[in-house]
């Protein structure tokens, strides 16, 4: 399907296409059959593959070793390495790092990106944000943080308590959300605080058992319950303005949802192609699966809809290159979270017992996917900012000739 993405877009795609192919699927292939899991060692080798061909942390500016593209250019990238299991680790753009690198480049102080920055670009540390809270704290609903940092002198005292801290478990460090400022709305007194993870007073409380937590990998991120029990770290730990937390927060998030769009996306796509293959070689009841129209209707819906989301998302794009684009992120992200769950599952049943066994990838897939509908706003979080955006300026003359019920003729009149 053609998208009219940029030249530079297409150019750098086939080339990350061609290392998915020609390296990283072959080995992601082995490690299910055999259930070697693809070290530690293994994925460094895959930045050092990537470097050569000049495809390494797309989304990060060249000063600090990346790419240096805009989110139009780098989404068709993102895409062909979500179609791997280790395709975004492998080539240094999975989450929650690439979205911690996006923050400490846009907001971050020349110190902090030369302390911070560079290495975790380079791999050489792992960092992890810190947002979410147990009930009854920050959530779907993130003006019920209950996280405060406090300044004490030049130093913030932080007390937190987080979970799905994604890279939790081994992180160098955290971008901790907290309130700064108690007499303000949350939007408005809330800070993004850079908390080393040797400081006294952080703990690893566990890894968060959970769909989808089994990789082939032998790397363990996680998402961490953490507490943080009056840490105290510099002040100028601050990233970005103090009290602007969650207008970064949504910088960060608004690309970072349209990145997960795209690496599901090419999830949801390799799951076709799995199925659709199999389809062509398995026989039942007289003729291959493929032959089947039942099948045959639901793989064109599937790649119909697909498709209607990567235009989505492939727009969503252009306008964050030049404004916030909360309701085209927000559409962008909901209606492909439901496509990929649906397009995935459906994958799965084509191929029967080679769906739900794991020598195939799909079910790796399938236990991934669900979690979408969820991290990066719930659904119906989403539902919600589309549903306020769509009443906020309606136009009554579209109803002036709608019949209404005669006023004489209402209980009310009849009782005068």
């Amino acid at each position: 399907m053609e998208y009219h993405d940029s030249e530079k877009a297409n150019e750098i795609a086939g080339r990350v296409a061609a290392f998915m192919e020609d390296v990283v699927l072959p080995r992601e292939r082995e490690a299910l059959a055999t259930g070697e899991q693809i070290t530690t060692d293994e994925l460094e080798d895959f930045w050092e593959q990537a470097k050569e061909r000049d495809l390494f942390a797309p989304q990060v500016p060249e000063e600090y070793g990346g790419q240096g593209l805009d989110f139009s250019d780098m989404l068709p990238s993102f895409e062909q390495v979500g179609r791997s299991l280790i395709g975004a680790h492998a080539i240094r753009a999975n989450a929650p790092q690439e979205g911690n690198m996006h923050t400490l480049e846009m907001v971050g102080t020349e110190d902090q990106k030369e302390e911070w920055l560079r290495p975790l670009v380079q791999g050489e540390i792992s960092s992890a944000f810190a947002m979410t809270e147990p009930k009854q704290g920050g959530g779907s609903d993130p003006k019920m943080l209950q996280s405060t940092a406090v300044k004490d002198g030049d130093e913030w005292v932080v007390n937190a308590h987080k979970w799905w801290t994604s890279d939790g478990l081994d992180a160098d460090f955290y971008l901790v959300m907290a309130r700064t400022d108690l007499d303000a709305h949350p939007y408005e007194g809330t800070s993004i605080i850079l908390v080393p993870a040797d400081a006294d007073g952080v703990e690893v409380v566990r890894n968060v058992p959970h769909l989808g937590g089994h990789g082939i990998t032998e790397r363990e991120g996680g998402h961490a319950e953490m507490k943080f029990d009056n840490v105290r770290v510099p002040v100028e730990n601050t990233i970005g303005e103090e009290n602007e937390g969650f207008r970064i927060a949504q910088m960060r998030l608004g690309g970072g949802r349209l990145t997960h769009c795209m690496r599901y996306s090419g999830m949801a796509q390799r799951s076709l192609e799995i199925a659709k293959a199999y389809l062509q070689e398995r026989e039942a009841f007289g003729t291959t699966l493929e032959e089947k129209q039942a099948l045959r209707h639901r793989i064109a819906d599937a790649e119909t809809r697909l498709h209607a989301a990567r235009c989505m998302v492939r727009h969503a794009a252009r306008e964050l290159d030049r404004s916030d684009a909360r309701i085209e992120v927000a559409m962008s992200k909901m209606f492909t979270a439901n496509v990929t769950n649906e397009t995935i599952d459906l994958a799965l049943q084509c191929c029967g017992g080679n769906g739900i066994g794991k020598d195939l990838p799909i079910a790796h897939f399938y236990e991934n996917v669900r979690a979408f509908r969820i991290v990066d706003g719930a659904d119906e979080v989403h539902r919600r900012s589309i549903a306020r955006w769509a009443f906020e300026d309606v136009n009554d003359a579209e109803i002036e000739n709608a019949l209404q019920f005669d006023e004489d003729l209402r209980i009310d009149a009849l009782d005068e």
